[in-house]
């Protein structure tokens, strides 16, 4: 049970992890510090990590890939939309 949620936790903090630049990028309305490089690879990361899950079908797996993944396209469609 203890991996269990330490699994959860650790697919939390990633799911979220560019959350915080999404919204900086919102709020000042720019891309110009963003690595759309970063963004695309981590894209491709994740999407190949939600395959692996559904592969092994671990929920944790998936759901936080797949959230991570919708997550990054939302922060490429801004970077292009504020460049």
């Amino acid at each position: 049970m203890e991996w269990f949620i330490i699994g959860i936790a650790a697919a939390l903090l990633t799911t979220f992890g560019f959350v915080p630049q999404i919204i900086k990028m919102h709020r000042t309305k720019s891309s110009r510090d963003v690595s759309l490089a970063t963004l695309v690879q981590f894209s491709a990361g994740v999407f190949l990590w939600a395959l692996y899950g559904i592969h092994l079908g671990d929920p944790i797996l998936i759901a936080a890939n797949v959230i991570s993944f919708i997550t990054l396209a939302a922060a490429i469609v801004l970077y292009y939309y504020l460049k």
